[in-house]
């Protein structure tokens, strides 16, 4: 594509869809997205965005409008998000697998104009768009739109950040905040054009999304690699497709992690080292420019485990869907700093603070908070929520947490999830961090309940490895005896096949909760 005769070059920092139509012109025949046999170059997916343009503004799409979309982790789903962008269209991602009661909640609450559906969906209480076969063709074959709505601080994304139980909320992203995020992608992260990114997360994960839009945006190429998450077959897909970053959150992480052995063809010993590693399993996971996680904090061990056994050059990147990315745990910080999540990345200011909102000393465990040119300001049609998470330019995640002389920052967890047993404060992450240290342990997540005695008591639960056997309590109990104080140490366990987790990967706590029986618990 070509700009309009008359008109200027396109100003790729207007809108974020503006830059397809700069590398149609420059890099016309560099691949863009890849899903399956589909390939298109950045000319072909330019095209397509332009076209799909003009056909949603003819199904009455337009500026200001707020369109859910709940499509499946396809190219369609990617070109529809960049063409909604380009007309100026306010985006609503809805997990197309909530329950149709799921989806119809979260519209509702924000008051969706129009929901995006695939074939044979339907979701009640607004207007529906199907975007199946017949669309398709139809908007491949509309014309080109010349048009782009203007972008900077308009409106791009309401994006959920607390599920799809209680109150959502949705936090206001403009057009320059995604901008001033893809800059720490491109300053810390090191994305450039010649990058080949594997998305293995759902498009509706704001992580996997802000992604592949930030590398497309740098004129890279997108490979949609979608749950389920087939550890296999996603080693496949890196080597033939010559990736360079892949994006992954801590289960899949840990999945790997628990496959290695198998994956590589044989028993794996600590000994061997990344580049002793059997080269037809692994060498494109190992290959990787970048592997980086994000979405939950992992625990001191598994960031050794994953930099030695699954890449060396393994970041951990604090972010949240209000701020974008915070903090940058690199590969030679780990071995300093392997219980922090970096350091704050370009243009993120960082404090922790007390209940007053006064700065606390170096080492003091307090409330996080932060602010940045890609930090969002509030919610959407949410003055209560905006009120209570942003104070004076700043926002405030809810994680409790420490900051060190050199601008290390540590986890010490959420202040609504902090256990108050006796009248001392109780971190669940570091338990979670001890009890996942443990050999036979999977996974772990820690909870409070309430208690008559002390107020609350500590519950934990544990996910086993395969071949841990079945009743490990005694042992565990032994290793937090060692390794925590004794007011640290549940006073629950129990163990489960799995922890229950939303879109983004977290772990519901709550539902946890709801598994105890307080007559079980030792006082």
């Amino acid at each position: 594509m070509s700009a309009t005769p008359g008109q200027p070059p396109v100003d790729p920092a207007a809108n974020l869809a503006a830059a397809h139509d700069v590398h149609a012109r420059t890099r016309p025949d560099a691949e863009a997205l890849i899903d399956g046999a589909l390939r298109l170059t950045h000319a072909q997916l330019a095209e397509r965005i332009a076209r799909t343009a003009t056909h949603l503004r003819a199904s009455r799409i337009g500026a200001g409008h707020l369109i859910g979309v709940a499509l499946g982790d396809h190219a369609a789903h990617v070109i529809v998000m960049l063409a909604l962008a380009r007309i100026g269209a306010v985006l609503l991602p809805l997990d197309h697998r909530w329950t149709a009661g799921e989806q119809e909640r979260v519209a509702s609450h924000f008051g969706a104009d129009l929901v995006l559906v695939e074939a044979g969906q339907t979701i009640a209480g607004t207007r529906n768009l199907p975007i199946d076969d017949a669309w398709l063709r139809a908007a491949a074959a509309a014309a080109q739109d010349s048009v782009i709505a203007s972008g900077g601080d308009t409106p791009l994304l309401v994006s959920l950040s607390s599920g799809t139980t209680g109150r959502p909320k949705g936090p206001r992203i403009t057009h320059a905040h995604f901008l001033a995020r893809f800059r720490t992608h491109w300053i810390n992260l090191g994305f450039v054009p010649d990058d080949c990114f594997v998305c293995a997360t759902p498009l509706y994960f704001g992580a996997g999304r802000t992604f592949v839009w930030s590398t497309l945006y740098a004129g890279g190429k997108v490979v949609l690699a979608p749950p389920p998450f087939d550890p296999p077959s996603l080693l496949d897909t890196l080597g033939r497709e010559r990736a360079s970053t892949l994006f992954l959150v801590p289960t899949q992480l840990r999945r790997l992690l628990a496959d290695d052995g198998s994956l590589r063809g044989g028993a794996h010993t600590k000994t061997s080292g990344p580049a002793a590693a059997n080269p037809s399993a692994f060498a494109s996971l190992l290959g990787l420019r970048l592997l980086f996680s994000s979405g939950a904090p992992l625990a001191r061990e598994e960031r050794f485990a994953i930099r030695e056994h699954l890449n060396p050059r393994f970041c951990e990147y604090y972010a949240s869907t209000e701020g974008g990315g915070v903090t940058l745990l690199t590969p030679s910080d780990i071995d300093g700093h392997g219980d922090s999540v970096g350091r704050a990345v370009h243009g993120v200011e960082v404090q922790i603070v007390d209940e007053a909102h006064q700065v606390l000393p170096p080492g003091s465990v307090g409330r996080l908070r932060y602010r940045s040119p890609g930090c969002a300001t509030g919610f959407y049609r949410d003055d209560t929520a905006s009120d209570e998470a942003f104070h004076e330019g700043w926002f405030y995640p809810g994680d409790l947490a420490r900051l060190d002389a050199g601008g290390f920052l540590t986890l010490a967890g959420r202040a609504k999830d902090m256990i108050i047993r006796g009248g001392i404060n109780i971190y669940p992450e570091e338990i979670e961090a001890v009890l996942r240290a443990h050999p036979a342990v999977h996974d772990a997540a820690v909870t409070g309940i309430e208690a008559a005695q002390r107020g609350e008591e500590i519950a934990a639960f544990v996910v086993l490895k395969a071949g841990a056997g079945a009743s490990p309590e005694t042992a565990l109990r032994a290793w937090c005896s060692a390794r925590l104080a004794p007011y640290k140490q549940p006073q629950f366990l129990e163990v489960v096949d799995t922890l229950p987790r939303n879109s983004s990967g977290k772990v519901q706590k709550a539902v946890l909760a709801q598994r105890l029986n307080p007559s079980a618990v030792r006082s």
